[in-house]
């Protein structure tokens, strides 16, 4: 069954709202959303996978210029980003 972009950034308000706290998580919900348009016009694909959006979330470490910069990276090259996410986690 096909999940509708509403749907998406519903399941993942509550993530995005512990990075980013309750007033900014409107709009890092809306640059997530940008991600989906340029990632479907690159890729094809609907939406990134979870583990890409995870990527964006963790390398923007709570800011959103750092959630612009990691979307970016997304986009452009995925593989930089899981490099620079994991440089973080650890």
């Amino acid at each position: 069954m096909a999940v509708s972009r509403a749907e998406r950034r519903e399941i993942r308000r509550d993530h995005v709202a512990a990075v980013f706290g309750d007033a900014n998580t409107n709009a890092a919900l809306d640059m997530l959303e940008l991600v989906e348009f340029a990632w479907h016009d690159c890729y094809r694909d609907v939406t990134p996978p979870d583990e890409v959006i995870d990527d964006i979330l963790v390398l923007s470490e709570g800011s959103l210029g750092g959630l612009i910069a990691a979307a970016h990276l997304a986009v452009t090259d995925r593989r930089d980003l899981r490099v620079a996410a994991d440089a973080v986690r650890h």
